[in-house]
């Protein structure tokens, strides 16, 4: 099968693979999970739709074999099959037939580097190397090192996955690791959060709406909370939750990232280098966390996981407050929290605004209700709300609730977002770095969270279903967290 026939009739509409050099994607820890659910189902996706380049070798690596190149392709089929839901056979075979495998470790990637070499000579002298870090962070820094003494790391981009680091020592220590094979404009790190269309649309509705950036400020908005709770527990990770906990996979990377999106100044240009400089001043900004201000939790019966210690200390909740010490936010508490096995799994933003006086309003002073809250639901069918008092019909002038809603697939229900992976992966065979996280913003993010890790606070038992530790839901004060209200 040659490269025209392999792509013929994949096209849904959308032709920007054409415009792109040929590439060989290699993909480090292709049988792991991470590969399985988001990475090949999302390559798959471009490449069906047309977007990935119209020439493309993709070699996945592991440090043992899955059997030949048949058998990783029908276990990838297997695995796709459950995480595409328009999945169809004749695409994936002429997808399929790209896809090799060729085992690598820390200390040898010779076998590889020999596939590499030969799939860019067979697709030509304008094919680029695309490189997929997804391993352990225990192997990270030798693994870089390999890339570097095969020629692996030669012209090449490097997409990372999280954690970068465990703390502000060794995150420095992967960035230097990292900067004596690759320069920092070879580097994506990467976060899913921000390849979300929810996520993004917190920039265009600030930037690009009149009604919303003047009162963007500590004015007017009373309180910022940042809210992923999860229903499902550790899901057999228990090797990577006892390692890593709550508060290192959540707080220094997700959530901060997503307060880093909501409190930024206006950049210049929705760019890279524009959003970088925003977020650099806006991180400088933020006060290091109080160790006082912050509850762990640990729900009942974590420890008896399987592979969990008994006694183990690991937090598997955490809420805080944050301060940004700047001219918009000074004084506006940004309360953030995460959780396993809590009463639902949400992915909420809500900004609460200043109350105005309503003793104009006879009986106002009974009103039962929450203020003025602009609320994002970050869930794969995205929803702003927009509470408000109005007039509640009758021959009174009484207040009442009211909302006004934004579901995002009614409003653009001829649109055909990207999943998350899918839109990062595009935007790195661009070139494009504006949803991408710098060395300087790891290390920064690493250097509020130290308090935290030096002194971390003890974690709290709680019930399964629940809200967290009772410390957690009076750290917002007499209004509470959002969720769970509907």
């Amino acid at each position: 099968m040659n490269d025209s026939d392999a792509t013929a009739g994949t096209s849904t509409g959308t032709t920007d693979g054409d415009a792109l050099d040929p590439h060989v994607f290699v993909i480090f820890g292709a049988t792991g999970d991470l590969a399985k659910r988001k990475l090949f189902p999302g390559l798959y996706r471009l490449s069906r739709s047309g977007i990935l380049p119209g020439e493309f070798r993709i070699i996945g690596s592991g440090r043992h074999s899955p059997g030949t190149d048949e058998e990783f392709r029908d276990r990838l089929a297997e695995s796709v099959r459950k995480f595409v839901d328009d999945f169809d056979d004749e695409s994936w075979e002429r997808f399929a037939a790209r896809i090799s495998f060729r085992t690598s470790s820390k200390d040898d990637g010779t076998e590889l580097a020999e596939a590499v070499r030969a799939a860019q000579k067979e697709l030509g002298d304008r094919t680029k190397k695309l490189l997929y870090l997804s391993v352990p962070p225990s192997t990270m820094e030798p693994m870089v090192g390999m890339l570097g003494e095969t020629g692996l790391a030669e012209n090449a981009r490097l997409i990372l996955e999280k954690p970068f680091g465990s703390d502000l020592s060794t995150s420095r220590s992967l960035n230097a690791a990292l900067h004596e094979v690759f320069g920092e404009e070879q580097l994506f790190r990467i976060d899913h959060f921000l390849g979300k269309e929810s996520v993004q649309n917190i920039l265009a509705l600030r930037f690009a709406n009149g009604l919303f950036e003047p009162v963007w400020n500590r004015h007017h908005i009373a309180y910022v909370q940042i809210d992923v709770p999860e229903e499902i527990g550790i899901e057999g990770r228990a090797a990577f939750m006892e390692s890593t906990g709550t508060f290192r996979d959540m707080i220094s990377t997700h959530l901060f990232q997503l307060l880093g999106f909501l409190a930024l100044e206006p950049p210049v240009r929705l760019s890279a280098e524009s959003l970088r400089t925003e977020k650099r001043k806006l991180f400088q900004a933020v006060r290091p966390l109080d160790p006082s201000r912050v509850v762990f939790g640990q729900y009942s019966g974590y420890r008896q996981e399987t592979d969990v210690a008994d006694d183990s200390e690991v937090e598997t909740f955490v809420a805080l407050e944050v301060w940004v010490d700047n001219w918009r936010w000074k004084g506006v508490p940004f309360l953030l929290r995460t959780g396993k096995s809590m009463g639902q799994s949400r992915r909420t933003i809500t900004l609460g605004f200043s109350e105005p006086p309503l003793r104009m309003f006879d009986h106002a002073e009974h009103f039962d209700g929450a203020p003025n809250e602009l609320v994002f639901e970050l869930t794969e069918d995205p929803k702003l709300t927009i509470d408000l008092r109005a007039k509640r019909p009758g021959p009174a002038l009484e207040l009442d609730h009211a909302q006004l809603e934004l579901r995002f697939s009614e409003a653009f229900a001829d649109a055909e977002p990207l999943e998350a992976y899918e839109r990062l992966l595009l935007d790195v065979l661009r070139d494009d770095r504006t949803l991408f996280t710098s060395a300087e913003e790891v290390e920064r993010l690493w250097e509020l969270c130290d308090p935290v890790l030096r002194e971390p606070p003890r974690a709290q038992p709680y019930a399964r279903g629940s809200w967290g530790p009772e410390d957690a839901a009076g750290l917002p004060g007499p209004r509470g967290w959002r969720v769970p209200e509907s």
